[in-house]
């Protein structure tokens, strides 16, 4: 068994909070997988919260430039 201590989860203003954050550091054109190594979450918690947070992921490839 792993020593890593379990994740704990986030709830309520919290996890609003978490999600209006990881909102902002995406859409300033951060990709999931350093706002996850950030967080120290994993890739599916913090693309759930986007998506949770009527996010509009980008698709693969990374950030497009804006017309």
């Amino acid at each position: 068994m792993s020593d890593a201590p379990k994740k704990t989860r986030v709830l309520g203003e919290e996890r609003s909070e978490l999600a209006a954050d990881l909102k902002r550091r995406y859409e300033e054109g951060e990709s999931i997988r350093r706002l996850a190594a950030a967080t120290g979450r994993s890739y599916g918690f913090v693309h759930r919260l986007l998506s949770e947070a009527d996010v509009e992921l980008r698709g693969r490839g990374g950030a497009t430039r804006k017309a």
